[in-house]
């Protein structure tokens, strides 16, 4: 049961209802029974699994015990079953996602037909580890009432691909029952209806293109590549946009508020700043639970480099189980760290082309705003390449088709019609492109004001009358067909 499909939306309606017509203090129990039910629909017998993690988890939880100003002694207890936790937890997710891979690395017979991968186990377990280590480092007390726990950790919004809540920011607000506020839902729909066009508009129409690419590697060369990793790459951005638009606004629809996941992260000008915008909540965990673990920026260069490269590595296997999400978390490690070393000598290239001085002139403004643009195209080609890695078929695949980017001179592929015959007709390909265009505008004016405020303060008649023409656009460009499922979005699968 996926955030696009009639069960969902009917399942979402008539716990609003049960939810407002409970008292204040057990409408938590409204959103506990539901998350349990949507889990059952998605899992079947799994959710036992995801059940038992959470009470092994809030279990020892409760024995770790010790907040600011323990004693000595017990924050070696403390450490002691904070370790056992994060082993626990991680069993399931090792097992279920990496044993062929380690498998076949020690050449043993081993088949995984037998393995079905818990959805979402990615996520949560990641959400408890941070769960067990800030009780450990004393920033909360455990919590006490295991059926609050298990709403935490099994709340159907973010359940299966975050954004990855922390404790402190999503806890109270489940407990706490919130009142029917108007703007809040209709600010909750249109989160909801954005992540739809995203998905079906957007998302699934690149889709096409790009599962057609990549479907075949030695047949499409050149600037078929390029063009399916550009399409690949607004594939997965607002593939996993949607995802996440639809559990923010599944979860307001409630009056709880889900951290922000993306912040624009085809406009940065670094990777490093790529990585402040994209899937914030798994980048700021890596952070603050390998990467300052590791010492951080706190020992040196040297240090701080092997720690980056640990980190990403980290990310790359925590994404799938394959030397092709080594070698993209290795990539994007080395991004860091090249950018790092090089800054010295790009610095004085842009001294010396004038970019470094201060834009008190309109042409020095100008040149200071192409130079940035510039810097976000190089930016995103960088990306690029490591998401074509990511996505090909295998790590030889995925160099083959980066290297033919820039070996194979097909440049009549742009005009002779061949682009047509990947998937998509004519009509489709201007869809397409219009739904990226408004993409890209509605970016561009949310980093100057919020839409979704100034939609909000439109008239109800208005306001409602925009959501309908948006369904039906929806409904009428959207990507169906044979093979169609709504409800797989990308992310469901790492």
């Amino acid at each position: 049961m996926g955030f696009i499909s009639f069960e969902f939306i009917a399942m979402v309606l008539v716990l609003c209802a049960v939810y407002y017509c409970m008292p204040l203090k057990y409408r938590w129990i409204v959103l506990f029974a539901g998350s349990i039910c949507y889990y059952y629909r998605c899992s079947g017998a799994l959710v036992l699994l995801l059940a038992a993690t959470t009470l092994v988890t809030w279990w020892v939880g409760r024995r770790i015990g010790f907040t600011d100003g323990a004693k000595k002694e017990n924050r070696k207890a403390g450490k002691f079953w904070c370790t056992v936790g994060i082993l626990v937890l991680l069993i399931p997710l090792v097992y279920v996602k990496y044993a062929g891979f380690l498998a076949g690395l020690l050449h043993i017979s081993f088949s995984t037909e037998h393995i079905i991968v818990p959805i979402g186990i990615s996520f949560y377990t990641l959400q408890m580890i941070a769960y067990l280590v800030d009780i450990y480092r004393g920033k909360y007390e455990a919590e006490s009432n295991v059926l609050k726990f298990m709403l935490f950790s099994m709340f159907f919004p973010q359940i299966l691909q975050g954004p990855i809540p922390r404790y402190e920011a999503l806890a109270g607000q489940l407990w706490k029952g919130h009142r029917f506020e108007g703007k809040e839902i209709s600010r909750a729909v249109q989160l909801y209806v954005w992540g739809c066009f995203l998905k079906l508009v957007i998302a699934d129409k690149a889709g096409i293109v790009v599962d057609t690419v990549f479907g075949d590697t030695r047949y499409y060369t050149g600037v078929f590549c390029l063009v399916a990793g550009i399409l690949y790459s607004v594939q997965l951005y607002t593939d996993f946009l949607a995802c996440v638009c639809m559990a923010k606004g599944t979860a307001g629809m409630f009056g709880i508020q889900l951290g922000d996941n993306f912040a624009h992260p085809y406009f940065a000008d670094s990777i490093k700043d790529f990585w402040r915008r994209w899937h914030i909540s798994l980048s700021s965990w890596l952070r603050d639970y390998i990467y300052i673990p590791l010492g951080g920026n706190r020992k040196g260069k040297i240090r701080r480099y092997m720690n980056l490269m640990i980190t990403f590595l980290v990310s790359g296997l925590w994404h799938g189980a394959g030397f092709s999400y080594i070698f993209w978390g290795f990539l994007h490690g080395f991004y860091q760290i090249a950018g790092e070393v090089t800054q010295p000598v790009r610095r004085r290239i842009r001294i010396l082309f004038g970019f470094e001085r201060l834009a008190d002139q309109e042409m020095n403004g100008d040149l200071q705003k192409g130079y940035v643009w510039v810097q976000r195209i190089i930016t995103f080609m960088l990306v690029m390449f490591g998401w074509i890695i990511f996505r090909a078929p295998s790590l030889r695949d995925g160099l083959h088709m980066v290297r033919s980017v820039f070996t194979v001179p097909n440049f009549w592929v742009w005009f002779d019609g061949s682009l047509l015959q990947l998937g998509l007709g004519a009509t489709e390909w201007i869809v397409l492109l219009i739904g990226c265009g408004v993409l890209l505008l509605v970016s561009l004016i949310q980093t100057r004001i919020c839409i979704r405020d100034r939609i909000a303060e439109c008239h109800i008649l208005l306001r409602w009358a925009l959501y309908a023409a948006v369904i039906l656009g929806i409904v009428i460009f959207g990507t169906y067909g044979y093979g169609f499922d709504a409800n797989s979005f990308i992310y469901g699968g790492f």
